[in-house]
């Protein structure tokens, strides 16, 4: 029985992908670990077969056409065994002694037939150039080592929302409700995390540092100069996630509560990254954003328009929006993201 499916979505990842792997292999024949080449036209392929030569019970070497990270991941979900499902990206890695403690608790699951449809632990930012590695941890908001509902949450800080990093779902939950990952498109790791949450009804949290998060690329995604190239996309994200649900709808006060939160950092990421592009366009752009969030949820807009982050990013005239960015900016460096 494999009892966690790691996939890592990889393009032309050659130079970094075996770190990412031989991070996982630890877990032994308790994982499977499927490498989806995401049509890479480097050695990818070469070494993911070469993996599953000599991993045959383990590794799954995958070959796609390209379809962009999301549709990597959901390959990976539908070549997913194991009863839980996490995404590792090809240039990240994980812990080992971490690991470790995870699969024990996920074999302890099985063991007493409870159903978890979400396990959380911390993940670090491996950020270049940074000695000390900023964690992201959760036991000021979650019940440790304990299963546990919605109602049983704290506040999150705005650093550590749940993101994909910190997130492993039971796999026959995200296969239910019918997670489809958008092509082609950036930043869908926000709609990984948040769109099962009113399908997960039972979660669990180890105090581990699991996930490193490598940032440091100068073509990675979360570089700034690169988010507001494609600004566009962040902008698709955030507006399929406010379609998403009606959240008056959400039963759960503290639920409803997190993802009205984790949209007003969504729409302050989009409007910062318009605002910091200094285009008169994608001014335009963030005003039919909030525009939009206003008609198809006004009670949700009031809040997140009329709340801190909301009112920091709809600074008036030219001298607001610098307001804006120096608020992004010293965030940013608390933080130490991108």
């Amino acid at each position: 029985m494999k009892y966690i499916s790691f996939a890592i979505p990889c393009y032309n990842s050659e130079a970094y992908m075996e770190k990412a792997i031989n991070s996982i292999l630890p877990g032994g024949e308790d994982v499977e670990i499927i490498v989806v080449n995401d049509g890479s036209v480097d050695g990818t392929q070469k070494i993911a077969e070469h993996y599953q030569e000599k991993y045959p019970t383990i590794v799954k070497a995958v070959k796609k056409e390209n379809g962009g990270h999301g549709d990597a991941v959901n390959c990976g979900l539908a070549h997913a065994t194991g009863k839980y499902f996490k995404v590792v990206d090809s240039d990240d890695w994980v812990d080992e002694q971490a690991l470790l403690k995870i699969l024990e608790a996920v074999k302890s699951f099985s063991d007493a037939d409870s159903e978890v449809d979400m396990v959380i632990s911390n993940y670090v930012y491996e950020k270049v150039g940074m000695e000390h590695k900023k964690v992201i941890r959760y036991d000021n908001v979650l019940p440790e080592d304990q299963i546990f509902r919605w109602d049983d949450i704290g506040r999150f800080r705005l650093d550590q929302y749940i993101l994909m990093h910190s997130v492993i779902y039971r796999t026959e939950m995200l296969k239910l409700c019918q997670l489809q990952l958008p092509k082609h498109t950036f930043y869908v790791d926000n709609i990984y995390v948040y769109y099962p949450l009113p399908h997960v009804r039972t979660l669990y949290y180890l105090n581990v540092d699991f996930y490193r998060y490598f940032i440091g690329r100068e073509d990675q995604s979360v570089n700034e100069k690169v988010m507001i190239s494609r600004i566009d996309q962040q902008l698709f994200v955030t507006k399929s996630m406010i379609a998403m649900y009606e959240l008056r709808m959400i039963t759960s006060k503290k639920l409803r509560r997190y993802m009205i939160n984790y949209l007003a950092i969504m729409m302050t990421v989009s409007s910062i990254l318009c605002i910091r592009s200094k285009k008169d366009e994608n001014l335009v752009k963030k005003k039919e954003l909030w525009d939009y969030l206003k008609k198809k949820d006004y009670k949700t807009y009031l809040k997140i328009r009329y709340g801190i982050l909301g009112q920091t990013m709809n600074l008036p005239g030219r001298s607001g929006r610098k307001v804006s960015s120096l608020a992004y900016i010293v965030a940013r460096r608390l933080i130490g993201f991108n």
